[in-house]
């Protein structure tokens, strides 16, 4: 070991050996320490992946997991778990002296990030060229063994047929279908935890919400998503989807990244129970954050209000309508309208921070204790 050494006390070995691992500062130096059968081991408190701070994270036997996205460091080496030892945070030599944990912060091991491939969602957000693409979402549940009358997705239909009618491509993405986990809260951990392409989608490739980015993000110039209403809201489905959405707008905040530009979005909502405004209103809100344009009349939508229980009639209704057909079909060719002329427009204009995107949550690696 060359040069002077640099011992600082970070606490009683009690104390670190029931935390059985701890965040602690080091003449500034942000460490993970931790204790295993009387072993000290001490390394960097930030994650090689996006700093995410180990020391609030688990042991997996002598592996440190990160909190945020579940990487894996040797506790004493700082070597990644097997298969990806070369992926290394930097260790610092400890020990015991007195009952107290001494920690030397001048000898450090080099940091070493393993080549990574990329997400193929994090490639280049580049139009292809080509007819215009609407994508139709359906958030309707159903038993596709046993399949039911839905009024939001037989409207969807007929916007898909008019959009293929006026040369559009389109794309169907039915909710269902897709097998896709719940939002785990990254972002409550740290906005920094939320990240595109989103955590989940990165470390599971069996995961489908995969389908609906690169349809949002990469595929489509415009994008209907139809809902029924579900006790005065948009159905479960939406909202699964919506929370899984966050890593979209949350690129905005972490990255200044609008990732969604010269994209439309329009709506269709059916329900038996009148709450159309607000479960439209809704849906306009969070699709604005995310960054699309709207249409004028930018939603199509049906009721018969709360007096009207009987469902059987509703059906017949909706399926029966040619006004409700001729409104979505209407509603395709608004979407389409817009996409053509924001197709052409500059894609690199600037568009100014708004609202909760005002305020810049700007990474800092001092934030983290990164070396």
């Amino acid at each position: 070991m060359e040069g002077r050494e640099d011992w600082v006390d970070v606490g009683s070995l009690d104390e670190i050996r029931a935390a059985g691992l701890k965040p602690v500062t080091a003449r500034g130096t942000a460490l993970a320490v931790s204790c295993r059968g009387g072993a000290i081991g001490a390394v960097s408190n930030a994650c090689n992946h996006v700093g995410g701070p180990l020391g609030e994270g688990r042991l997996e036997g002598d592996y440190v997991v990160c909190p945020w996205h579940q990487w894996k460091f040797h506790r004493v080496t700082g070597a990644g778990e097997p298969g990806f030892e070369d992926d290394r945070v930097p260790a610092f030599p400890a020990k015991i002296a007195d009952g107290r944990v001494l920690v030397d912060v001048a000898h450090l091991t080099k940091r070493s990030k393993a080549p990574h491939p990329p997400h193929p969602l994090a490639r280049e957000i580049v139009r292809a060229p080509g007819p215009l693409r609407l994508a139709g979402i359906s958030t309707t549940a159903m038993d596709r063994a046993n399949p039911r009358f839905s009024g939001s997705d037989h409207l969807l239909g007929h916007a898909l047929k008019e959009a293929e009618s006026l040369g559009a491509q389109t794309r169907t993405i039915a909710l269902d279908e897709l097998k896709f986990r719940n939002c785990e809260g990254f972002y409550s951990k740290s906005a920094r935890a939320c990240t595109w392409p989103c955590s989940i989608t990165q470390m599971d490739s069996a995961d489908e919400m995969e389908r609906v980015y690169e349809a949002l993000v990469h595929w489509a110039d415009a994008v209907i998503v139809a809902t029924p209403i579900r006790w005065g809201a948009a159905s479960s489905l939406y909202f699964k989807m919506a929370e899984r959405l966050n890593c979209v707008q949350n690129a905005v905040t972490i990255k200044d990244r609008v990732l969604i530009r010269n994209k439309v979005a329009g709506f269709i909502v059916v329900g038996g129970q009148d709450n159309i405004q607000s479960v439209a209103g809704q849906m306009l809100g969070f699709f604005a954050e995310l960054g699309f344009l709207f249409p004028q009349f930018p939603y199509v939508a049906h009721s018969r209000g709360w007096s009207h229980e009987d469902m059987e009639r509703n059906v017949e209704i909706v399926r029966d309508s040619e006004e409700l057909a001729e409104g979505a079909r209407m509603l395709a060719k608004r979407c389409l309208d817009l996409a053509g002329r924001l197709v052409v427009a500059d894609p690199a204009t600037v568009i100014e921070r708004g609202g909760r995107k005002a305020h810049s949550v700007m990474p800092t690696a001092k934030s983290y204790g990164a070396d």
